[in-house]
């Protein structure tokens, strides 16, 4: 018998910072040495990315890594966003099966979870559908994540989304998060990342800037 799985509607259905945590799942060097679904630099500037959004946002972020004596650490740009958090080093394969990690979900309170993960098609999807099904309403980033090939990945997504976890893109995350431009507290440093990270938002960006500078000048 085929579950109904409920869509996510409405304006809950979108990302706030208040209500989210971040799970970021093995981005080691092991992992992407068999990462073929995505150019290895795209997964690489995202992920970091994500991470940047997160601290900007305050949204409570948790690593972990598998393994880490033979997978390597978690790459250093991603490592030096969070450069006093100790990722937490797993031996299962799913990381919704760690307690640690668990609890510092509960502790958050948070029931928003936002993943990535190499591969998506193990240390994604496993932790997604099993917090999914345990009443957490989940987005998994795909451009943040990637798998051992592209219909890896692909049926990964296909299987979250059936599981009603749903797919989401970085910047659709930090635009989530960030809602309104009038948010000042946020905004220049949203608008840095999409300039270090966003490519060709990022080109247009910088432009903008240098425009304004020249205006500023000529005024002066």
């Amino acid at each position: 018998m085929t579950q109904s799985i409920a869509p996510k509607l409405g304006l809950n259905a979108l990302l706030t910072p208040e209500e989210s945590v971040l799970i970021l799942i093995d981005h080691q060097p092991f992992q992407f040495a068999n990462l073929h679904s995505h150019e290895p630099t795209m997964i690489v500037n995202n992920v970091i990315a994500l991470a940047k959004a997160a601290k900007v946002f305050g949204v409570p972020t948790i690593l972990t890594t598998v393994l880490e004596d033979r997978g390597g650490k978690l790459i250093k740009g991603l490592q030096d966003v969070f450069p006093e958090q100790k990722p937490i080093d797993r031996t299962f394969i799913n990381t919704w099966e760690d307690a640690r990690v668990v609890d510092k979900v509960k502790k958050t309170g948070r029931k928003k979870l936002i993943m990535a993960a190499l591969w998506s098609e193990i240390c994604l999807a496993m932790p997604a559908i099993q917090a999914a099904g345990e009443g957490y309403d989940v987005y998994a980033v795909t451009d943040a994540s990637g798998g051992v090939s592209a219909e890896a990945h692909e049926m990964a997504v296909r299987r979250m989304v059936m599981a009603g976890v749903v797919p989401i893109t970085w910047m659709a995350v930090a635009g989530e998060l960030q809602r309104d431009w009038a948010r000042e507290s946020t905004g220049k440093a949203f608008a840095e990342i999409l300039a270090d990270h966003g490519g060709g938002s990022g080109v247009a960006y910088a432009w903008e800037l240098q425009l304004l500078g020249q205006k500023t000048g000529a005024g002066a």
